[in-house]
């Protein structure tokens, strides 16, 4: 498994060795030893699923605040998506700086984001399957997010009017919020 730091500390994007012939492809999606040893300590306890149908649905930006915040090692392995994680530790040098890597069933990267971050995707593609593992179970009292055109991240999703669910559409904006976090 290729590691790679991004201009985040601690964001790093996976790419695993994937071993294909003419009836598919084989590749280890998650070992703990492997991660171990490039000193990446994680114990995920829930997986989780999502299935998007239309390209430019976008969902995020999305947390859970205080003790019940989640890593999460996210990957797409049904068309593409733009991945994106904001850096919401108030003690962070890249505080309210973001990430974005594009993952797709052809490049099989994963985004590992650690605790302390605010995450969404857009699909750059129709018929998108999203999966991804938390080290921290979903806790609903904890659910938060921040508006997706926040002027105070200005995430590039690359598109100006995405498909958005009732929630996401009435997230507040990140200086509304900021003090409320716990990270």
């Amino acid at each position: 498994m290729n590691v790679t730091k991004t201009k985040i500390d601690g964001v790093v994007i996976l790419e695993p060795q994937v071993f294909g012939d003419h009836r598919g492809f084989f590749m280890e999606s998650w070992s703990k030893r492997t991660m171990e040893a490039a000193g990446l300590y994680y114990d995920f306890v829930q997986d989780n699923h999502s299935s998007s149908t239309v390209k430019g649905t976008l969902r995020g930006i999305h947390f859970q605040k205080g003790e019940w915040c989640q890593a999460k090692l996210v990957r797409c392995t049904r068309g593409a998506v733009l991945d994106v994680a904001v850096d919401l530790r108030k003690d962070s040098p890249t505080y309210t700086q973001w990430v974005g890597v594009e993952l797709s069933e052809d490049n099989k990267k994963q985004l590992l984001i650690p605790r302390g971050f605010g995450h969404g995707f857009v699909t750059l593609t129709d018929h998108v399957e999203f999966m991804y593992k938390a080290d921290n179970y979903y806790a609903p009292q904890a659910d938060g997010g921040i508006r997706w055109n926040d002027p105070e991240i200005a995430v590039a999703w690359g598109v100006s009017h995405p498909i958005l669910s009732e929630k996401d559409t009435k997230n507040p904006y990140f200086n509304d919020v900021k003090d409320t976090l716990g990270f």
